[in-house]
Order: structure tokens, then sequence, then C-alpha cells
């Protein structure tokens, strides 16, 4: 949670930097234009995709994971295995 807060601003603040740079290529006029424009564009999609999916999607996947991780550890089956070495381990050191 604190992570969280200290990088949050930091991640904001180059998306925002980088976005306010590329602004004269999606405005460009003349010669080359189009090309500036379509450039700019993914650029600028590119980093805003990107930011929502650091802030938002990646945690989310990251706490189910984590979730199931922990079911699955707590699990009837996971003790078993969990005893089962025990019992493997003292065996061994008891030869």
């Amino acid at each position: 949670e604190k992570s969280a807060r200290i990088r949050l601003r930091p991640i904001l603040m180059t998306t925002a930097a980088m976005v306010t740079g590329l602004i004269p290529l999606l405005t460009a006029s003349g010669a080359g234009a189009a090309s500036r424009f379509s450039i700019g564009l993914v650029v600028v999609a590119g980093m805003s995709i990107g930011t929502l999916f650091t802030l938002f999607v990646l945690p989310a996947v990251y706490t189910v994971i984590a979730t199931n991780h922990q079911a699955a550890a707590k699990s009837q089956r996971a003790k078993e295995i969990a005893q089962f070495d025990a019992e493997t381990d003292h065996a061994l050191k008891a030869t």
C-alpha cells in the first residue's frame, strides 16, 4: 500500500511529460504531417494504455493470482503433501 502511494506520482508524471512532449507531433501541419500524427498517436495511446495497465490491470491480476495461491496452500491436499514430506524427512534422518 505504501509503495503504491510512493510510485503513483512518478508514474503519472512520466506519462504526462511524455504525452505533453508529443503534442507537437499530434498538431503538426505541412509536409509529412500525416506520418508525424500517426507516430504521435501511436506513442500517446501506447503510453496511456500502458499506464492504465500498470495502475489498474496489473495489480488486479496480481491480487487474483496471489489470492488463489493462498487458497491452494490451505487446501487439504497441500496439508497431505506437507505431512508426507515431513514423514519422509523423518525417515531419512532415522537411517
